[in-house]
Formats: structure tokens, sequence, C-alpha cells
């Protein structure tokens, strides 16, 4: 079998090595010729070496495994020595090893900006729970203390309120009483001789008599005590806004109730004149009327009790607007205290997102030091292109080959099963080392 055979079968078992196309112009012509005359003399000498072996050894192929230990051992070295062509092996390595770097300043610089977030944000909580608790004790003491949280509201209002409320009750019923029987006395009640001044003001049954009558006089004999009562609420409104205007408004409204009761108590008594008036007594007259005692009497029994319930109805709301103060300032700050709440779980659920992004970018931090360090030992190392071992070492059993068909004598048969032999040997070393046709782009690092 001569070289050109050997070559042909060797190439048959081994996979092409894709070379990448690169434009040259032609002032790099030169270097290119001399990178190729290095390459061609360096495959000959591996070439001539396995040529060299094999003749030692008479082409035994498991010292063929042996000797190619030693050629990859001769390559690794070969390939330290070359530094520029490590170095530019190593730049992709270099460039991705500061690119990692730059991304651990990246991801340093975002966790402690998170990590200051995290920071307000508890003491953001702090605050609002400060603040909450000082709600709270607000809420408690102001009823008892409301001029100490700036509430114009007068202390023990809740007291005073009821004690107004419940002399509000037997007062009105004073009046509705006394007007009812009034009115029905001045407008519809006819008097006799045997009624006496009590009865005919004050009629038990008036109420009654009065629907007896009809359904106009019942209507108003029923109603008439609320006008009153009215006229005492607007004491209340006018009061409230201590303007000129509503103290006008509050003389006209005691004028119009004492014009009224006026009327109802000189009816009243130009009744019981008339009842006991004899031939020569003068016509009845507002005169007369003013020198009656029945007649003020009769004013100032309604009147007076009049003007007294407009003015605890004045003070019982008053009250309860000093109580509803100290109430609206509790509700107040119960709100503020739910608006605190919402906010602090608001931020429970920020601080966990922030949380989980701390631990993803400590995370990545480890993850991008680990590859650093990956790089840094490949930077360290020796880079083997499996490829140029591939293609070397496949020179070096070509020569061993080579040395078995030129020559070794002993049959054909025997001679084509030593080759295959070898050719074995060499995939397997292929394998080992990491330069199998699977994986020729893949590069071996050995770390020295």
């Amino acid at each position: 079998m001569d070289t050109t055979s050997i070559k042909n079968l060797f190439k048959l078992k081994s996979v092409p090595i894709e070379v990448p196309k690169q434009e040259t112009s032609k002032t790099e012509d030169t270097p290119k010729i001399e990178a190729e005359s290095f390459e061609e003399s360096r495959k000959r000498t591996y070439h001539e070496s396995g040529y060299r072996d094999s003749s030692r050894t008479n082409g035994n192929h498991s010292t063929l495994s042996i000797c190619l230990d030693a050629v990859y051992s001769k390559f690794q070295n070969e390939e330290k020595e070359m530094v520029e062509k490590q170095q530019k092996l190593k730049e992709s390595y270099v460039n991705e090893q500061k690119n990692r770097e730059t991304e651990i300043k990246a991801l340093t610089v975002s966790q402690e900006t998170k990590e200051e977030q995290l920071k307000n944000k508890n003491k953001e909580i702090e605050n609002h729970q400060n603040n909450i608790e000082t709600l709270k004790a607000e809420i408690l003491d102001l009823p008892r203390n409301p001029e100490k949280h700036n509430v114009k509201a007068t202390k023990g209002a809740s007291t005073k309120f009821w004690i107004g409320a419940i002399l509000l009750v037997p007062i009105s019923l004073y009046l509705l009483t006394f007007y009812i029987s009034t009115s029905y006395s001045a407008f519809f009640k006819s008097f006799d001789a045997k009624s006496t001044v009590i009865q005919s003001v004050l009629d038990a049954q008036a109420l009654s008599k009065a629907w007896n009558e009809g359904l106009i006089e019942g209507a108003f004999v029923s109603l008439i005590p609320f006008v009153f009562l009215g006229l005492g609420f607007l004491i209340h409104m006018f009061s409230e806004n201590k303007t000129t205007g509503n103290y006008i408004k509050l003389g006209l409204l005691f004028i119009v109730t004492f014009v009224f009761d006026s009327i109802l108590a000189y009816e009243i008594e130009s009744k019981l004149y008339e009842l006991n008036k004899v031939f020569d007594s003068p016509p009845f007259d507002l005169k007369i009327a003013f020198t009656k005692i029945q007649f003020w009497g009769i004013i100032f029994a309604g009147f007076i009790v009049y003007i007294i319930w407009g003015l605890v109805f004045d003070f019982v709301m008053k009250e309860h607007k000093e109580k509803d103060r100290i109430k609206n300032e509790q509700e107040i700050r119960q709100k503020n205290v739910l608006f605190l709440l919402e906010k602090i779980n608001v931020l429970k659920k920020e601080i966990e997102e922030i949380l989980g992004n701390i631990g993803t970018t400590k995370e990545l931090i480890i993850k991008t030091w680990g590859r650093i360090e990956e790089l840094q030992n490949i930077i360290d190392g020796v880079i083997i292109p499996t490829k140029d071992y591939k293609l070397y070492a496949s020179e070096y059993v070509q020569g061993w080959i080579t040395f078995i068909g030129e020559k070794i004598a002993v049959s054909k048969t025997e001679k084509q099963t030593m080759i295959e032999s070898c050719i074995e040997t060499y995939n397997i070393n292929l394998e080992t080392v990491g330069a199998n046709s699977d994986n020729q782009n893949l590069v071996y690092l050995s770390s020295l």
C-alpha cells in the first residue's frame, strides 16, 4: 500500500475541519504565506515523528496509544509557548471577564440601592406604627381633654346634653298643654258665671272638645303649640351666628311671640270681663287689660316658659354639637388609623418584593463571580484548540501508518488489520482529549 492510498484511507476515518474564510488584502499575503509555511513545516514534523516512532515499535497499535499521549503533551507545550496565539484564543474570555466584572459592579449598585429602599420602607413602617399608637391614644383621651388636642369642645359635654334633653321633655309637654288650653279658651270656649280664672285658662278637655266642635277647630288647637316650638327652634338657629342681622331677627321673634301671647291673654280676659261686667262698666280695651293681673299671668305663663324652652333647646343643641365635634375628631383619627394600616400593608408587600429582588441579585452576583473565576482559570491556563490538535495528531498517525505500509513485511490482510487497529487507537485518543468529530470547535483547557 503506497503513501497516497494510506492518506486516502485515513481521510475516510477523519472528520473534515471547517476553517472560516477570511478576506485579506494584498499587503497581508506575505504573513499568510509565512503562516502557511510554519503550518506545513509543523505538519511535516509530526508526520516524520509518527513514521520514526512507528519504525521503533514495528507499528504496534498498543504502543501508538502511549505515543499519542506524548504527542498531546508535546502539542500542549508547543501551544503554551505560542504567547500571541494564546492571547488571541483568550481574548474572548478576557472580554467576557471584563463584561462580567462590569455586571458585578452594576449588580452591587442595584443591591445597595434596594437595601437602602428596604431601610427607608422599614423606617416608614415604624413611623406609621408610632403615628397609629399616637392616634389611638388621642381617640381615648379626646372626651376627657379635648383642648389638649386643639379641639374646641367642652369637657363633659355628654352629661350636660342629657340633662338638658331631659328638661326639654316636661317643658315641651307644659307648652303643649298650655297653648292647647289657652288657644281653645281664647277662640272657641264659651264661659259661664261659674267658671273660675283657672278653669277659664286651663281646660283638661280642651283638645277633645275642640275636635268635637269641628275639624278646623281641632286642627287649630292641636297644631298651634308647634308654632311656638318652631319659634323656639329659630331662637337656636339665629343665635348660632352672632351677627347684627340675626340679633334683629331674634328680637323680632320675641316680639311676635309676646304679641301672640298677649292676644291669647286679651281674648280670655275679654270673655271673663264680659261675663262679670255691670251696667255701667266701660267697654273692655287694652287699658283695662293692662290693669288685670290674670292678663299678665297668662302672658308670662306662656311667654316666659317659651323663652326658657328656647334657651334650653339652644343649650342642648350646642352641647350636642360639642359632643359631635369630639366624635367627629375621633372618627377622623380612626380613619387616619385605617389609612395608615393600609399604607403599612402596601409597604410590607413592597418590602417582600424588594427582599425577593435582593435575593435574586445576590444569586446573580454569586453566579457571576463563579463565572469570573472560571474565566480566570481559563486565562491562567493553556487553551488547547482541539481542531488543531486533531490536524497534527492525524499527521502523526499517517506517518505511523505509512511506515506500516512501506516497511513491515506481512500479509496484506494482516497489514490492513494493523492499520485499522491504529486508526481505532487514534479515534480513542481523540475521544479522550475531547477532540472527537462531534466537538471540533471545543477548546480543551489544561490548568498549569
